[in-house]
Protein backbone atom coordinates (compact mmCIF):
# COMPACT_ATOMS: atom_id res chain seq x y z
CA UNK A 1 0.00 0.00 0.00
CA UNK A 2 2.89 2.66 1.05
CA UNK A 3 4.09 2.25 -2.88
CA UNK A 4 0.92 3.48 -3.90
CA UNK A 5 0.21 6.17 -1.54
CA UNK A 6 3.70 7.31 -2.72
CA UNK A 7 3.13 7.23 -6.84
CA UNK A 8 0.06 8.99 -5.97
CA UNK A 9 1.60 11.78 -4.53
CA UNK A 10 4.15 11.87 -6.82
CA UNK A 11 1.24 11.47 -9.78
CA UNK A 12 -0.46 14.91 -7.95
CA UNK A 13 2.92 17.10 -7.64
CA UNK A 14 3.89 16.39 -11.38
CA UNK A 15 0.35 17.17 -12.65
CA UNK A 16 0.35 20.26 -9.94
CA UNK A 17 4.44 21.48 -11.02
CA UNK A 18 2.49 21.04 -15.17
CA UNK A 19 -0.13 23.05 -14.51
CA UNK A 20 1.37 26.02 -12.67
CA UNK A 21 4.46 26.29 -15.33
CA UNK A 22 1.56 26.50 -17.64
CA UNK A 23 -0.02 29.39 -15.67
CA UNK A 24 3.15 31.66 -15.20
CA UNK A 25 3.73 31.03 -19.20
CA UNK A 26 0.10 32.26 -19.76
CA UNK A 27 0.67 34.86 -17.08
CA UNK A 28 3.81 36.05 -17.28
CA UNK A 29 5.22 35.00 -20.90
CA UNK A 30 2.18 36.11 -23.07
CA UNK A 31 1.72 39.33 -21.23
CA UNK A 32 5.05 40.35 -21.95
CA UNK A 33 4.47 40.01 -25.40
CA UNK A 34 1.32 41.93 -25.20
CA UNK A 35 2.40 44.70 -27.58
CA UNK A 36 3.50 42.47 -30.21
CA UNK A 37 0.35 40.83 -30.38
CA UNK A 38 -1.81 43.77 -30.39
CA UNK A 39 -0.94 44.37 -34.06
CA UNK A 40 -3.26 41.86 -34.72
CA UNK A 41 -7.40 41.99 -33.55
CA UNK A 42 -9.75 39.78 -32.23
CA UNK A 43 -13.74 41.07 -32.80
CA UNK A 44 -12.46 44.45 -33.09
CA UNK A 45 -10.28 44.38 -30.08
CA UNK A 46 -6.04 44.19 -30.18
CA UNK A 47 -5.08 40.92 -29.10
CA UNK A 48 -3.26 41.34 -26.52
CA UNK A 49 -5.66 43.50 -24.69
CA UNK A 50 -8.43 40.81 -25.41
CA UNK A 51 -6.42 37.95 -24.57
CA UNK A 52 -5.69 40.06 -21.14
CA UNK A 53 -9.18 40.48 -20.14
CA UNK A 54 -11.51 37.39 -21.61
CA UNK A 55 -8.76 35.15 -23.09
CA UNK A 56 -6.86 34.38 -20.35
CA UNK A 57 -9.64 33.53 -17.94
CA UNK A 58 -10.76 30.97 -20.19
CA UNK A 59 -7.17 29.63 -20.19
CA UNK A 60 -7.15 29.10 -15.91
CA UNK A 61 -10.93 28.02 -16.30
CA UNK A 62 -9.04 25.22 -18.81
CA UNK A 63 -6.19 24.65 -16.03
CA UNK A 64 -8.88 23.89 -13.27
CA UNK A 65 -11.55 22.12 -15.03
CA UNK A 66 -8.32 20.15 -16.64
CA UNK A 67 -7.10 19.74 -13.00
CA UNK A 68 -10.21 18.48 -11.86
CA UNK A 69 -10.70 16.01 -14.10
CA UNK A 70 -7.34 14.39 -13.70
CA UNK A 71 -7.38 14.42 -10.29
CA UNK A 72 -10.63 12.20 -10.51
CA UNK A 73 -9.05 9.76 -12.71
CA UNK A 74 -6.14 9.66 -10.48
CA UNK A 75 -8.45 9.00 -6.84
CA UNK A 76 -9.84 6.53 -8.74
CA UNK A 77 -7.14 4.86 -10.04
CA UNK A 78 -5.64 4.76 -6.77
CA UNK A 79 -9.19 3.61 -4.43
CA UNK A 80 -8.73 7.07 -2.59
CA UNK A 81 -11.81 8.76 -1.37
CA UNK A 82 -12.98 11.94 0.02
CA UNK A 83 -13.48 12.17 3.80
Amino acid sequence: MKGSVSTYWRKTRRLTAWLLLLWAILTFVVIWFARELNEYQFFGFPFGFYFAAQGILLCYLGIIVYYSLRMSALDAAHAIKEE
